[in-house]
């Protein structure tokens, strides 16, 4: 375990990518599809980590070889960059703070199904056992953000990675899919049934988060990076995105080995539990819940921190976890959480819905990273045709999905 542990944080800038990724966004959006799709939508999940990672690449490239990141480069080089820069701090701080009140909604809840097991009287008292729990977990890490340092907040999502990666891959091991529908899921196919785009919208909303590649150059600078861990930077993204995808389709492998083609509809936290006892057990449902918790907690950290290191981002282009700015932004954002316990939200359409929201972001953020990728005379690597045929195949993967996904809301 301590040779695990010091291989991850090895790599500490790509936790918090996975961190950001893989979240009750993630959890929830790779269930329901597995559920209602089996793995035909496998595709969406392989490229999207496949543009992910190059994405991620090229802003730690960048930032290494210019000293500068992300937004404060936007602000600085691109035709119109402040109203830009503006714009996506404003989108991707409203997708991105949606996406906490879904995660610590579904958070909580798992939480509360956990102790009612043990404790049936509770159920008189849900709403009541969720808020203080969601109430809880809010104030543990808003004090552990004030504190400011970048290694704390590493460990922290090192040890809830480890034990979501864990967690979920041990759960697959129960209900294996059939080779021949992971080979098949691969296929590009987009399910004719009502739903279907809002679905593969929120798939590629928690897995090419905007949010991760506008924050990585900040959190390369917090680990102390130089242009003399360039390969160690290209590895990290490599594993981040890796890491991802398997992650990712393993939980949808399980929903689908487990639920696919039985009728069950996900609208509960609780619904989950049921579906999948029958055919994994009692004991693999419970790993598979300390998973889903394991993904809520990882993701709260960095979707608390992303509006002020934004703001930090355009204003200085330094990590900012130390102000009072920080702390006040952190503040609103952690009060702003509580919306789906206090008002009793379902957390999981809650969850889909918010999920989509990110998407809107994406194909500002990687034609802008495309631009910068492609200036000239600034110490960029020379050979950089692959990334870019990679660059504009995800900003025209992005469109496609954008538009997918509006036409399903307003359709």
């Amino acid at each position: 375990m301590n040779k695990l542990i010091k291989f991850l944080l090895s790599f500490g800038p790509g936790i918090f990518a996975i961190g950001y990724t893989i979240g009750t966004g993630s959890v929830t959006s790779m269930i329901v599809a597995g559920n209602e799709f089996g793995m035909d939508l496998l595709w969406v999940l392989f490229f999207s980590c496949l543009f992910s990672g190059v994405l991620i690449y090229v802003s730690g490239s960048y930032y290494l070889s210019t000293g500068e990141t992300a937004l404060y480069a936007v602000k600085k080089h691109l035709p119109l960059g402040k109203i830009i820069a503006i714009a996506i701090i404003v989108m991707v701080g409203i997708g991105q703070w949606n996406s906490l009140t879904g995660i610590l909604g579904i958070t909580s809840n798992v939480i509360f199904e956990i102790l009612s097991l043990n404790f049936p009287a509770l159920e008189g008292y849900k709403y009541q056992t969720v808020l203080g729990i969601a109430i809880l977990i809010i104030l543990i890490f808003y004090s552990l953000l004030i504190k400011g340092n970048y290694n704390i907040f590493e460990k922290v999502l090192v040890f809830f990675v480890t034990m979501m990666g864990l967690s979920f891959l041990f759960t697959l091991f129960f209900v294996l899919p059939q080779p021949t529908d992971v080979l098949m899921g691969l296929i590009p196919k987009i399910p004719q049934v009502e739903g279907a785009g809002i679905l593969i919208a929120a798939f590629v909303g928690t897995t090419m988060a905007a949010a991760t590649f506008l924050s990585r150059p900040l959190f390369i600078q917090g680990k102390g990076w130089t242009k003399a861990d360039f390969v160690t930077q290209r590895n990290d993204s490599i594993v981040a995105a890796l890491l991802i995808f398997i992650i990712s389709g393993a939980i949808m492998a399980v929903a689908s080995g487990s639920l696919y083609g039985h009728g069950h509809e996900i609208t509960h936290v609780l619904d989950m539990s049921k579906a999948l006892e029958p055919s994994a057990g009692k004991f693999a449902v419970s790993i598979f819940f300390a998973g889903t918790l394991s993904a809520g907690l990882s993701s709260i950290f960095p979707c608390l921190m992303i509006v002020p290191l934004m703001l930090g981002d355009y204003n200085s282009g330094k990590l900012d976890v130390n102000s009072n700015r920080f702390k006040i932004i952190t503040a609103i954002a952690s009060f702003f959480a509580l919306t789906v316990p206090i008002f009793g939200f379902n957390p999981i359409k809650g969850q889909i819905f918010s999920q989509v929201f990110n998407v809107f972001a994406l194909p500002l953020v990687v034609l802008s990273l495309l631009v910068l990728w492609n200036r000239k005379n600034v110490g960029l690597p020379n050979n950089r045709i692959v990334t870019n045929v990679i660059m504009v195949g995800a900003f025209v993967f992005s469109l496609i999905i954008m538009v997918n996904g509006l036409r399903d809301i307003f359709g």
